[in-house]
Protein backbone atom coordinates (compact mmCIF):
# COMPACT_ATOMS: atom_id res chain seq x y z
CA UNK A 1 0.00 0.00 0.00
CA UNK A 2 2.84 2.32 0.98
CA UNK A 3 6.61 2.00 -0.01
CA UNK A 4 9.00 4.39 1.02
CA UNK A 5 12.50 4.51 -0.46
CA UNK A 6 15.60 6.30 0.37
CA UNK A 7 13.51 9.10 0.98
CA UNK A 8 15.68 12.51 2.12
CA UNK A 9 14.31 15.97 2.40
CA UNK A 10 16.60 19.38 2.66
CA UNK A 11 16.19 22.57 3.21
CA UNK A 12 18.83 24.12 1.93
CA UNK A 13 21.69 23.03 3.82
CA UNK A 14 19.18 21.29 6.69
CA UNK A 15 18.70 17.47 6.14
CA UNK A 16 15.34 17.30 7.22
CA UNK A 17 14.92 12.98 6.76
CA UNK A 18 17.43 11.23 5.69
CA UNK A 19 17.59 7.36 3.98
CA UNK A 20 13.64 6.58 5.23
CA UNK A 21 12.73 3.11 4.06
CA UNK A 22 9.18 1.88 5.17
CA UNK A 23 6.50 -0.29 3.59
CA UNK A 24 2.65 -0.45 4.71
CA UNK A 25 0.37 -3.44 3.54
CA UNK A 26 -3.28 -2.94 4.11
CA UNK A 27 -4.49 -3.74 7.56
CA UNK A 28 -1.36 -1.90 8.86
CA UNK A 29 -1.56 0.65 11.68
CA UNK A 30 1.68 2.23 12.01
CA UNK A 31 3.07 4.72 14.65
CA UNK A 32 6.31 6.62 14.11
CA UNK A 33 7.42 8.29 16.94
CA UNK A 34 9.87 11.18 17.97
CA UNK A 35 10.37 14.47 19.21
CA UNK A 36 9.35 17.65 17.94
CA UNK A 37 11.59 18.67 15.06
CA UNK A 38 12.65 14.87 14.47
CA UNK A 39 11.10 14.66 10.82
CA UNK A 40 7.06 13.43 11.50
CA UNK A 41 5.20 15.73 9.84
CA UNK A 42 7.97 16.12 7.33
CA UNK A 43 7.53 12.56 5.93
CA UNK A 44 3.97 12.63 5.99
CA UNK A 45 3.86 16.03 3.62
CA UNK A 46 5.95 14.22 1.39
CA UNK A 47 4.31 10.93 1.14
CA UNK A 48 1.10 13.85 0.66
CA UNK A 49 2.67 15.74 -1.93
CA UNK A 50 3.02 18.63 -0.52
CA UNK A 51 6.64 18.49 -0.41
CA UNK A 52 8.93 16.90 -3.02
CA UNK A 53 11.60 14.63 -1.87
CA UNK A 54 15.50 15.80 -2.70
CA UNK A 55 15.99 12.12 -3.18
CA UNK A 56 14.52 8.54 -3.00
CA UNK A 57 11.17 7.40 -3.90
CA UNK A 58 7.59 7.22 -2.39
CA UNK A 59 4.51 4.81 -3.78
CA UNK A 60 1.01 4.48 -3.06
CA UNK A 61 -0.44 1.41 -3.93
CA UNK A 62 1.77 1.57 -6.88
CA UNK A 63 1.68 5.15 -8.13
CA UNK A 64 4.23 7.36 -7.62
CA UNK A 65 3.79 10.30 -5.85
CA UNK A 66 5.67 12.28 -8.06
CA UNK A 67 5.55 11.22 -11.42
CA UNK A 68 1.58 10.19 -10.75
CA UNK A 69 0.75 12.70 -8.44
CA UNK A 70 -3.02 12.58 -8.56
CA UNK A 71 -3.73 9.22 -8.88
CA UNK A 72 -1.37 8.72 -5.58
CA UNK A 73 -3.50 11.45 -3.73
CA UNK A 74 -7.15 9.85 -5.02
CA UNK A 75 -5.68 6.78 -2.67
CA UNK A 76 -4.67 9.06 0.49
CA UNK A 77 -7.20 10.86 3.38
CA UNK A 78 -5.69 12.73 5.26
CA UNK A 79 -5.64 13.97 8.87
CA UNK A 80 -4.02 17.47 10.18
CA UNK A 81 -2.60 17.90 13.52
CA UNK A 82 -4.63 21.78 12.93
CA UNK A 83 -7.81 21.70 11.08
CA UNK A 84 -8.33 24.34 8.98
CA UNK A 85 -11.25 25.22 6.68
CA UNK A 86 -13.01 28.56 5.66
CA UNK A 87 -14.73 30.46 8.10
CA UNK A 88 -17.91 31.30 6.18
CA UNK A 89 -18.44 27.34 5.52
CA UNK A 90 -20.23 24.98 7.08
CA UNK A 91 -19.41 21.20 8.51
CA UNK A 92 -21.48 19.67 5.66
CA UNK A 93 -20.42 22.35 2.70
CA UNK A 94 -17.20 21.08 3.65
CA UNK A 95 -17.56 16.99 3.35
CA UNK A 96 -19.28 17.89 0.30
CA UNK A 97 -16.68 20.12 -1.34
CA UNK A 98 -14.07 17.49 -0.17
CA UNK A 99 -15.83 14.42 -1.36
CA UNK A 100 -16.48 16.35 -4.99
CA UNK A 101 -12.68 16.72 -4.87
CA UNK A 102 -11.94 13.18 -5.24
CA UNK A 103 -14.75 12.33 -7.69
CA UNK A 104 -17.36 11.14 -5.58
CA UNK A 105 -20.89 11.77 -7.22
CA UNK A 106 -23.19 14.40 -4.98
CA UNK A 107 -26.19 10.92 -4.60
CA UNK A 108 -22.95 9.09 -2.86
CA UNK A 109 -22.20 12.22 -0.54
CA UNK A 110 -25.29 12.72 0.49
CA UNK A 111 -25.84 9.40 1.44
CA UNK A 112 -22.87 8.54 3.50
CA UNK A 113 -22.85 12.15 5.49
CA UNK A 114 -25.65 11.39 7.94
CA UNK A 115 -23.70 8.15 8.84
CA UNK A 116 -20.58 10.00 9.27
CA UNK A 117 -22.30 12.17 11.49
CA UNK A 118 -23.12 9.68 13.74
CA UNK A 119 -20.23 8.46 15.20
CA UNK A 120 -19.31 11.80 16.97
CA UNK A 121 -23.17 12.78 17.47
CA UNK A 122 -22.29 15.66 15.46
CA UNK A 123 -26.32 15.91 13.41
CA UNK A 124 -27.50 19.04 14.48
CA UNK A 125 -24.45 21.29 13.52
CA UNK A 126 -23.36 20.22 10.42
CA UNK A 127 -24.80 23.43 8.90
CA UNK A 128 -23.60 25.84 11.31
CA UNK A 129 -20.16 27.53 10.55
CA UNK A 130 -16.46 26.51 10.74
CA UNK A 131 -15.85 29.87 12.64
CA UNK A 132 -18.27 28.44 15.23
CA UNK A 133 -17.22 25.15 15.89
CA UNK A 134 -15.05 24.18 18.99
CA UNK A 135 -11.29 22.87 18.36
CA UNK A 136 -12.67 19.32 19.02
CA UNK A 137 -15.55 19.28 16.58
CA UNK A 138 -13.34 21.10 13.81
CA UNK A 139 -10.60 18.04 14.33
CA UNK A 140 -14.29 15.24 13.99
CA UNK A 141 -15.02 17.06 10.46
CA UNK A 142 -11.69 16.34 9.86
CA UNK A 143 -11.47 13.10 10.86
CA UNK A 144 -14.62 12.55 8.71
CA UNK A 145 -13.54 14.26 5.63
CA UNK A 146 -10.50 11.63 5.55
CA UNK A 147 -12.95 8.86 5.85
CA UNK A 148 -15.51 9.96 3.13
CA UNK A 149 -14.33 8.99 0.14
CA UNK A 150 -13.10 5.66 1.44
CA UNK A 151 -9.39 6.10 0.73
CA UNK A 152 -6.76 3.42 0.77
CA UNK A 153 -4.54 4.80 3.11
CA UNK A 154 -5.36 7.42 6.15
CA UNK A 155 -2.37 9.90 6.87
CA UNK A 156 -2.54 11.25 10.32
CA UNK A 157 -0.72 13.76 12.30
CA UNK A 158 -1.54 13.85 16.11
CA UNK A 159 -5.11 12.95 15.62
CA UNK A 160 -6.76 13.72 19.05
CA UNK A 161 -5.39 16.75 19.77
CA UNK A 162 -8.31 18.20 21.04
CA UNK A 163 -10.63 15.82 21.29
CA UNK A 164 -12.46 14.67 24.47
CA UNK A 165 -11.34 10.86 25.57
CA UNK A 166 -14.69 9.97 24.86
CA UNK A 167 -14.29 11.06 20.86
CA UNK A 168 -10.28 10.33 20.65
CA UNK A 169 -11.69 6.74 21.73
CA UNK A 170 -14.18 6.80 18.83
CA UNK A 171 -11.61 8.61 16.21
CA UNK A 172 -9.08 5.89 16.93
CA UNK A 173 -11.74 2.98 16.65
CA UNK A 174 -12.35 4.53 13.24
CA UNK A 175 -9.05 4.48 12.41
CA UNK A 176 -8.43 0.82 13.50
CA UNK A 177 -12.43 -0.42 11.88
CA UNK A 178 -10.59 1.38 8.90
CA UNK A 179 -7.53 -1.12 8.95
CA UNK A 180 -9.50 -4.43 9.81
CA UNK A 181 -11.56 -3.52 6.32
CA UNK A 182 -8.27 -3.50 4.33
CA UNK A 183 -6.73 -0.07 4.70
CA UNK A 184 -4.00 1.55 6.07
CA UNK A 185 -2.62 4.18 8.32
CA UNK A 186 0.18 5.78 9.02
CA UNK A 187 0.06 8.07 11.99
CA UNK A 188 2.69 10.36 13.43
CA UNK A 189 2.35 11.08 16.84
CA UNK A 190 3.60 12.07 20.46
CA UNK A 191 0.49 10.07 22.63
CA UNK A 192 2.75 6.88 23.40
CA UNK A 193 -0.07 5.06 24.95
CA UNK A 194 -2.49 5.69 21.78
CA UNK A 195 0.31 4.53 19.68
CA UNK A 196 0.87 1.75 22.06
CA UNK A 197 -2.35 0.87 21.53
CA UNK A 198 -3.46 0.93 18.22
CA UNK A 199 -0.47 -0.40 16.18
CA UNK A 200 0.52 -3.15 14.56
CA UNK A 201 4.12 -1.55 13.98
CA UNK A 202 5.84 1.19 15.30
CA UNK A 203 9.04 3.43 13.79
CA UNK A 204 11.34 5.44 15.75
CA UNK A 205 12.37 8.23 14.47
CA UNK A 206 15.13 10.15 16.00
CA UNK A 207 17.17 13.54 14.14
CA UNK A 208 15.55 12.33 11.04
CA UNK A 209 16.54 8.94 10.74
CA UNK A 210 14.42 5.70 11.09
CA UNK A 211 16.01 4.15 13.89
CA UNK A 212 14.25 1.12 14.18
CA UNK A 213 10.53 -0.24 12.65
CA UNK A 214 8.88 -3.24 14.31
CA UNK A 215 5.88 -4.72 16.53
CA UNK A 216 6.43 -3.92 20.15
CA UNK A 217 6.35 -7.20 21.67
CA UNK A 218 9.47 -8.03 18.89
CA UNK A 219 11.10 -4.75 20.09
CA UNK A 220 10.67 -5.22 23.40
CA UNK A 221 12.39 -8.58 22.78
CA UNK A 222 15.30 -6.96 21.35
CA UNK A 223 16.15 -5.12 24.37
CA UNK A 224 16.42 -8.02 26.60
CA UNK A 225 12.30 -7.12 28.24
CA UNK A 226 8.93 -8.53 27.38
CA UNK A 227 7.15 -5.62 28.43
CA UNK A 228 9.12 -3.20 27.39
CA UNK A 229 6.64 0.61 27.29
CA UNK A 230 6.73 2.61 24.57
CA UNK A 231 8.60 5.25 25.96
CA UNK A 232 11.17 2.87 26.93
CA UNK A 233 11.50 1.08 23.31
CA UNK A 234 11.86 5.14 22.14
CA UNK A 235 14.84 5.92 24.66
CA UNK A 236 16.81 2.58 24.18
CA UNK A 237 16.30 2.28 20.05
CA UNK A 238 17.07 6.19 19.40
CA UNK A 239 19.88 5.95 21.11
CA UNK A 240 21.12 3.11 20.07
CA UNK A 241 22.05 1.97 15.79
Amino acid sequence: MLKIKNLTKKFDNFTAIEGINLSLERGDFFSIIGPNGSGKTTIIKNILGLLRPTTGEIEVDGKNIVKEPKEAKMKMGYIPDEPKMWSKITGKEALYFFGTLYGMKKEEITEKIPELLSHFELNGIEDKYFENYSRGNKQKFAILAALLHNPDLILVDEPIVGLDPDSAEIAMNLLQDFTKKGGAVFMATHTLPVAEKYSTEVGVLHLGKLKKIGHIQKLSSEMGKEDADLLEIYHYFSKND
